[in-house]
């Protein structure tokens, strides 16, 4: 492997947006190239634009010079590297990435996609369209959730909850009523972010099953398993969290507890592809599926290649940027993404230079 660079690229929201315990104007993405042979890999996580620092500080000495072909041991030496820059967090996230962009260099040396490479599991990757956020009125939560179940055939949606750290439960409930009527027929999920207490998501659990809601994403924070595993065991959805895991230690931690139905986990925090794979065995070996967090177009080709698979989260901050920074993506219509169909090599994803010059930090 002959060289990584790394460039900070911001992009504005439509409008503001927010969660249940988070509001943001803007989204951060790191992207990574790693050369060898003439051939470039990319990959990216979403987060501080400190990720960049540690590539090049850390994990450029630690993975140049070595073989292209070695992936899992570049992000054994990546681990290690940043042993005293703490592995959970920032270091996580350019990990990420620096992974990644690994496993599509190997997969287009090898002029293969990656999916290919890795192995085939299943021809589609189901997905569910995620949005649905507090600051939307119920016109404008309306019209997204009728693009994805009558425009793009997506029956599966979900929706932001828990407002203000599960101050505004009325509200919610609301505008969880509101989102059954968009839906229609199709799943119906709801995604606190870890803003209720226990007692709150317990309490919220018969409108979820009035309104048909079958996942409840972090209904309390996802550090605290011992009230997870009891929200889990009082409600009737299905509850699921790891979205925040950076460490294969930290999955297995949230398994033992039996704090989750579906395990979560994002390739682009969690050690890249690498690690995906591994948290995907893990929940297998405990009967459990996983479902890939946000950044679409970098997880479905892993979460082709796992058996486990449950879904993939088309998360509509995270598609629209794709789509505006990359060639190469994937079509949802039908309700799920076909990687690797085309033929193109590695992720098949290309950063776009006019889009990268546009958003690029300095």
């Amino acid at each position: 492997m002959r060289a990584l660079r790394a460039a900070v690229l911001t992009v504005p929201t439509e409008a503001p947006e927010a969660d249940g315990t988070l509001a943001w104007a803007e989204t951060t993405l790191v992207a990574v190239h790693a050369e060898a042979a003439g051939v470039t890999g990319l990959g990216w996580t979403y987060g501080s634009p400190a990720a960049a620092a540690v590539v090049g500080a850390h994990l450029a000495p630690a993975v140049t010079g070595r073989s292209a072909w070695d992936v899992p041991a570049a992000n054994e030496a990546m681990t290690r590297a940043v042993r005293n820059a703490a592995r959970p967090g920032i270091a996580g996230h350019a990990i990420s990435a620096v992974d990644i962009a690994l496993w599509d260099l190997k997969a287009r040396l090898l002029e293969l996609p990656l999916v290919t490479l890795l192995g085939a599991a299943r021809d589609e990757v189901p997905v569910y369209g995620s949005g649905g956020f507090t600051t939307y009125d119920e016109q404008r939560q309306d019209r997204q959730l009728r693009e994805w179940t009558e425009g793009a055939g997506i029956p599966r949606v979900k929706i932001k909850v828990g407002e203000s750290w599960g101050a505004a439960e009325q509200r919610d409930r609301r505008r969880i009523s509101a989102a059954r009527r968009s839906a229609g027929d199709a799943e119906l999920y709801v995604d606190a972010n870890g803003g209720y207490t226990a007692k709150q998501a317990v309490r919220l659990g018969s409108h979820l099953d009035a309104e048909g809601v079958t996942w409840f994403e972090e209904p309390v924070s996802s550090d605290d398993l011992p009230d997870l595993a009891r929200v889990r065991d009082a409600v009737r959805a299905d509850v699921t969290a790891g979205e925040y895991g950076y460490t294969l230690a930290y999955f297995e931690r949230m398994l033992a507890a039996g704090a989750v139905d579906c395990l979560q986990a994002d390739v682009t925090r969690c050690g890249g592809v690498t690690v995906w794979l591994k948290a995907a065995a893990l929940a297998e070996a405990r009967g459990v599926q996983i479902s890939g967090h946000c950044a679409p177009h970098l997880h479905a080709h892993a979460a082709a290649a796992v058996p486990n698979l449950r879904h993939l989260e088309w998360f509509h901050d995270h598609v629209r940027i794709e789509r505006d920074l990359f060639s190469g993506a994937l079509d949802p219509a039908g309700g799920a993404v076909r990687p690797g169909r085309d033929g193109a090599p590695g992720h098949g994803m290309a950063l776009r230079a006019d889009a990268a010059e546009r958003y690029r930090r300095s």
